[in-house]
């Protein structure tokens, strides 16, 4: 992998990681038409798992007083009865809560999801199906609850919407906004509490991943790595910024209809033999 590759990687999975239309597909797509086989397995593993925490580092930096709110209140006064407890409080909980399925899951099919699942074929699929998911959500969801309005049973609902993206090319974000936008919160506080309840699975992840493997990446890989991750976490900011802002006043058509058209030519390509 030359240092264009791996940057051109890092700014792949900035650029995708918090939009609903999969990092994870576009990543492993990018390999494919770069043809990185040169690489084995652990050390794209590495790579892969060290890029997403610079996009994660990126969410704890944008989040970072929600952050210390919510654990400072969650320390305080979560383990009050739940009626006694702020609401930052809940939220923290919720977090937990809302991390458990995509943790249970993950570990109970790690060997599918990482042998079985992970082809183009599946990504494809995915892309248009989940795609258009969105989009029917996004168009019949009412987008009237803020995050306040959060409980146990939404707060695990967006948390199997999360654990959806164990399957490649559904989207951490996408599947837990759609999740959100069905259950009547309005797009920017279902994207928020996505991006939120991503900070523990993905770092959890990422973090176990790297120390699996970082030691498969020789010298000159991990000097790409480290670029890759720098561009992925300043990529991934600007975007967090620009999302949220956009969501006041947009709509996810946009993202519902590049879901379509990748996943589309992917299964094009596939079918003709072009990929």
């Amino acid at each position: 992998m030359s240092p264009f590759e791996a940057i051109l990687l890092g700014l792949i999975q900035g650029i995708t990681e918090f939009l609903p239309i999969s990092s994870s597909a576009h990543v492993q797509i990018a390999q494919e038409l770069l043809g990185l086989s040169e690489l084995s397995k652990p050390q794209l593993t590495a790579f892969i798992a060290t890029i997403q925490i610079g996009t994660e580092v990126a969410v704890v930096l944008y989040f970072y007083k929600t952050i210390i709110e919510v654990l400072g209140s969650w320390f305080k006064a979560g383990f009050k009865p739940w009626r006694a407890q702020p609401a930052q409080a809940k939220l923290g909980w919720l977090i937990i809560l809302g991390t458990l399925p995509v943790v249970v899951l993950g570990l109970t099919f790690q060997s599918q999801i990482e042998n079985d699942v992970r082809q183009l074929w599946v990504i494809g699929i995915t892309l248009v199906v989940f795609g258009l998911i969105l989009g029917v959500a996004d168009k019949v969801g009412k987008k009237r609850k803020p995050i306040e309005e959060l409980d146990f049973k939404s707060g695990m609902a967006f948390g199997f919407g999360q654990a959806l993206a164990l399957i490649p090319g559904v989207s951490r974000s996408g599947g837990s906004i759609t999740v959100g936008l069905l259950l009547g919160f309005t797009r920017e506080a279902s994207a928020r509490y996505s991006f939120l309840l991503a900070i523990p699975a993905v770092l959890g992840s990422g973090i176990y991943q790297f120390l699996g493997s970082y030691r498969d990446l020789p010298p000159d890989l991990l000097v790409s790595t480290i670029a890759a991750t720098i561009v992925s976490f300043i990529v991934g900011y600007s975007v967090i910024t620009w999302l949220l802002k956009y969501l006041s006043r947009g709509s996810f058509m946009p993202f519902v209809i590049w879901r379509v058209a990748v996943g589309s030519l992917l299964l094009i390509g596939l079918g003709v033999g072009a990929i």
